[in-house]
């Protein structure tokens, strides 16, 4: 039976005991590969596998995918259910049985997702039945208790006694793996492994690192990791292995730490192919989060300003927050939502090939539940590169919500863009129940005012001189998470659903407020 993830950490220790032990082994084994490869190499590290001498984690290797590539932030990512069905399609038992094969062909999956949630037994899976059970298992494990405190699901767990090797932790701005990748990096360290470890984080989207462009945005040549090492990706990996397993003198151990590529800075206008021309650049870094940045706050207002000083009184802002009416999601970060959900840069407006979008395809910031907040134009440059967090105040009427923020850049008119382009940067998710504790979630006292952090995933752009930074708060992202009843069940659990009156704090004692990582100018300077 296929148990996704489950299996990998004591099956890879195994594998390589096994290749250890054979008469033509040098007993120093290598790991490479890229997502589900990612995650098997962090498995078995998680269980220091013998004779393990180097890896490259590409895109994947979960941190902790309670909270980041399964779930986030208490919400299930819906990737999992468009994963589940496009592999088990391709799984041995589909190729080897061809009704199997051709019912799974017959299904229409993005209208299967206009009918969530789905039960077993009655849901696209339904033909092959191990694919369906390891993905309702995942989403029905809504607490964080020990399934998802697995090796193969939570190297975090499992640092202390982590493989400490030379490993490179890479993933990019429109992967599901950023936070995996640098809470790796960093509880590694702080763990004690020499590694030595690296980190790259770069713009593209889920293993793209050779395309210059994700979604409807393209960041320039120099964006690739084969534009940042001036060679393919097959040589950089080779130049990583032969420096600490033959020795080779080849400049490897020279290199920074931290390679990060900060978006932003390019003309604005169309590419021949017609993507946003956003433009970017390599920065070198000797840690992460960036030594040089500095935090700053970006508080909420009463009339939808993004301000660096908060209100001195306190006022309120409520919006409706309908189950049935879900904001549709238009890009982000995630893997493998085709061809229901597409990754990557986009304008925020709503559109026939975004799933959930309805004429007229109007802006997202027209919906009355999505309420946004952006500054001025900015009068100069402002880089920010890190974590990025909102902090809350919220009250309900209902037992539970979620709040989605998300972070974007928004372009002036221009001649190609006569309307602006508000491109997505980040996001993050909060079901409010698990405010106070992943293992034990409590419901909302209906009118209470609680504070609250929503912890996207990091990021790293250049606003440009007459841009303005944005965020948006909303109650819901879908099809990429599922979406709150709001009456305290789970979503795959209950058919039954709330409307729900959210108010947003601001100003006062109460300012709810974006917390930013602000990069100096100089810093940017090669």
């Amino acid at each position: 039976m296929f148990r996704k993830y489950i299996d990998e950490a004591e099956d890879g220790y195994d594998t390589c005991a096994w290749l250890c032990q054979q008469p033509w082994s040098s007993g120093q084994i290598l790991t490479l590969g890229l997502s589900y490869c990612a995650h098997t190499q962090a498995a078995l590290a998680s269980l220091n596998a013998p004779g393990l001498a180097a890896m490259w984690l590409d895109c994947g290797g979960f941190a902790n995918a309670f909270d980041g590539g399964i779930r986030q932030g208490g919400a299930f990512e819906l990737k999992q259910a468009t994963w589940a069905y496009k592999h088990a399609r391709l799984s041995p038992e589909a190729n080897a049985d061809p009704i199997m094969a051709q019912a799974l062909a017959e299904e229409d999956i993005r209208a299967w997702f206009t009918r969530l949630p789905w039960r077993q037994g009655h849901s696209p899976l339904r033909h092959h039945p191990d694919y369906e059970a390891y993905m309702f298992e995942q989403w029905r494990q809504s607490t964080y208790g020990p399934f998802w405190q697995q090796a193969g699901l939570c190297a975090e767990a499992f640092w202390p006694d982590f493989a400490d090797v030379p490993q490179v932790h890479m993933s990019s701005w429109f992967d599901p793996y950023t936070r995996t990748a640098t809470d790796n990096y960093n509880g590694l360290k702080a763990a004690g492994k020499a590694g030595p470890l690296r980190l790259i984080l770069g713009p593209w989207t889920h293993g793209d690192r050779t395309l210059t462009f994700a979604g409807d945005v393209d960041f320039g040549p120099q964006s690739t990791l084969d534009a940042l090492y001036n060679t393919d990706f097959l040589n950089i990996r080779k130049r990583w292995f032969d420096c600490w397993i033959k020795g080779e003198a080849n400049g490897v151990a020279d290199e920074p730490p931290v390679r990060v590529f900060v978006m932003g800075g390019g003309s604005g206008g169309k590419t021949h192919k017609g993507r946003l021309d956003h433009g970017g650049q390599w920065i070198a870094a000797a840690d992460w989060p960036l030594p040089e940045a500095l935090t700053a706050q970006l508080y909420l207002t009463q009339g939808g300003g993004l301000e660096f000083q908060p209100a001195t009184d306190e006022t309120a802002l409520t919006y409706v927050s309908d189950p049935k009416m879900p904001v549709p999601t238009i890009g982000g970060a995630f893997s493998s939502g085709e061809p229901v959900m597409s990754a990557g840069g986009y304008n925020q407006v709503e559109g026939p090939r975004f799933f959930g979008c309805k004429p007229p395809y109007l802006p997202l910031a027209s919906r009355d539940d999505v309420c946004v907040f952006q500054t001025k134009p900015l009068g100069e440059d402002l880089v920010i590169a890190g974590p990025v967090i909102a902090k809350i105040f919220v009250r309900s009427d209902a037992l539970d919500t979620d709040l989605h923020v998300k972070l974007i850049d928004v372009y002036p008119a221009s001649e190609d863009y006569p309307q602006g382009f508000a491109m997505n940067l980040t996001h993050g998710v909060l079901r409010l129940k698990f405010r106070d504790s992943w293992e034990e979630p409590t419901l909302l006292e209906p009118g209470e005012v609680y504070e609250v952090e929503v912890r996207c995933f990091p990021t790293a752009n250049r606003f440009a001189k007459g841009h303005r930074i944005r965020l948006d708060v909303q109650s819901s992202n879908f099809p990429l998470f599922d979406v709150n009843p709001q009456t305290g069940e789970d979503p795959i659990a209950t058919q039954n659903w709330q409307i729900a009156r959210n108010t947003l704090v601001l100003g006062g004692d109460r300012a709810s407020h974006l917390v930013v990582q602000v990069l100096p100018t100089e810093a940017m300077e090669d």
